[in-house]
């Protein structure tokens, strides 16, 4: 692929822009970055347009950007499930995420699992939670590195060897240095310009290329028919019905319990804060589905067979599909503005999920079971190593493990994370299920799930059959029924033999 030096030096440019806006944000809100909760939360004073930002950019990462309309262009409707997933989950923000803000806030609590630690008082309980946010998060990190490798691929710089790695390091260096002087305010500086840039790439999308190709009707009409429904269920089977319904569902129950999601949610100022964002979050979902149909573009417009999509589906597959259209629809300045775009909304939320990892290890694994002495200072610096180690493992991952390694982890990521929802969610309402049931039931869940992706090929959705009826169901959300069996059950037994109610370093006060 030949190198696109105009495009090359818009990207360099806007890539330039934000390294140092990323470092100039140590400035921003100026405040003691020795305090783990300044360096990993922003000093919980974000407002509302910020947390819109930091939160929109969290979420919406790279890797969405390029899988999502990805999934569509390789197998169809059924990758729209990531649209409902993200409207159910805003009305349980709304309604659960306020009482965390506030306990959190009244506790000087920076991660689930120091919720969970004050409020079942099981360091064991809660080290698990801490350690399945740092397992499920890690690959999501990875993955957006592959998002930066994608597009730079795109632009004809070679991406293979120490001088085609060459690039890749350098991005990593950028995130590991601001991220460590800055914590939390780079990205939420940066996420801004993130934000503009993918909207600004988005409706030109939208508009020049169903231009191109005649309008709308004529992109669908150019979807092969089994691409644009879900296939009807045969009789005595749930099909693809069930499928997208439990993933949409299981997703929705996930998104908000990854460590970096919470640490978006946790740095807001006030727990109202967080209610308005809810509400206008949504927005954000509709640029999603005008996203997914960007996949369908791809089809009409058939990228397939061009010679740029050949070339780059060898090393990335169908993830190129996006980068194929850019390529091939927009002159070469514009094709520099949006790669930036997609590189930029890798580092954006690269760099929370680092701090959220590092928030997590340091406070419930160094400071709990290694130094429980350790002063404010230590912390925080332990905290920016640790964001160091996290991006430098992430960089090595991507160099020597096969791109569908992280996909495979990236997936038993979504089984994991949800098996603290019985601990974090329900946590915030009732006392009543006993700590060491929900230890129980988290190690159920987790490695019953483990078994069945490995045993699925890795796949999300496994045919559970019973009663002779057939109902695909997305592997997370069943092994979270079966945490939550275990958990009350035991609870039940437990709570007469010895409760542990009395350990709640909780009141219901804090939760308002």
């Amino acid at each position: 692929m030949a190198l696109n030096i105009t495009a090359l030096i818009v990207f360099v440019a806007l890539f330039g822009l934000v390294t140092y806006m990323g470092f100039a944000a140590s400035r921003w809100k100026k405040a003691d970055l020795d305090q783990l909760h300044e360096w990993g939360l922003g000093g919980r004073r974000f407002g509302t347009l910020l947390i819109w930002f930091l939160i929109g950019g969290d979420l919406y990462t790279a890797y969405t950007f390029i899988a999502v309309p990805a999934g569509l262009f390789g197998a169809g409707a059924l990758f729209f499930f990531a649209v409902p997933y993200t409207i159910m989950v805003y009305p349980l923000v709304y309604l659960v995420f306020p009482r965390l803000w506030s306990v959190a806030h009244k506790h000087g609590y920076v991660t689930s699992a120091d919720f969970v630690r004050g409020r079942y008082g099981n360091k064991w309980l809660a080290l698990v939670v801490a350690l399945t946010g740092l397992l499920a998060t890690m690959p999501y990190i990875a993955l957006q590195l592959v998002g930066i490798q994608v597009v730079i691929g795109a632009m004809g710089v070679e991406t293979s060897g120490f001088f085609g790695d060459l690039p890749l390091i350098i991005a990593f260096v950028i995130l590991a240095a601001f991220t460590y002087s800055s914590g939390l305010r780079a990205p939420a500086m940066i996420a801004i310009v993130k934000d503009a840039l993918i909207y600004l790439t988005m409706f030109a999308i939208l508009i020049a290329v169903p231009m191109k190709l005649g309008g709308y009707g004529a992109i669908f009409a150019a979807i092969p028919a089994p691409k644009l429904l879900l296939a009807v269920p045969p009789a005595g089977t749930g099909g693809a019905f069930s499928a997208y319904a439990t993933l949409a569902f299981g997703s929705a129950l996930a998104l908000f319990l990854y460590p970096h999601s919470i640490t978006g949610v946790l740095s807001s100022s006030s727990a109202r804060v967080v209610r308005k964002n809810a509400a206008m979050l949504p927005a954000y979902s509709m640029l999603l589905g005008l996203l997914a149909l960007v996949g369908f573009m791809a089809v009409a417009l058939g990228v397939s067979s061009m010679p740029e999509f050949a070339e780059g589906f060898k090393r990335y597959s169908n993830n190129f599909s996006v980068p194929a259209l850019i390529l091939n629809v927009f002159p070469s300045w514009f094709v520099g503005v949006a790669f930036a775009a997609i590189a930029i909304g890798a580092l954006v939320p690269a760099a929370i999920m680092s701090i959220a990892t590092a928030n997590t290890y340091t406070r419930n694994i160094y400071k709990e079971f290694i130094n429980p002495g350790c002063t404010d200072a230590q912390e925080s610096q332990m905290a920016k190593y640790v964001s160091l180690v996290v991006k430098l493992g992430a960089l090595v991952f991507i160099f020597a493990v096969p791109f569908q390694y992280a996909l495979w982890l990236q997936l038993l990521g979504g089984v994991w994370i949800i098996q603290t929802l019985p601990s974090v969610i329900l946590g915030l309402y009732t006392r009543w299920l006993n700590g060491w049931a929900l230890f129980l039931g988290w190690a159920a869940g987790f490695g019953c799930g483990t078994y069945l992706v490995i045993l699925n090929g890795f796949g999300p959705v496994f045919p559970f059959k019973a009663f002779g009826f057939t109902l695909p169901c997305y592997i997370a959300l069943a092994m979270v029924v079966l945490n939550l069996v275990v958990s009350v059950v035991l609870s039940v037994v437990l709570n007469a033999v010895a409760s542990d109610r009395h350990k709640d370093a909780t009141v219901a006060t804090d939760y308002v």
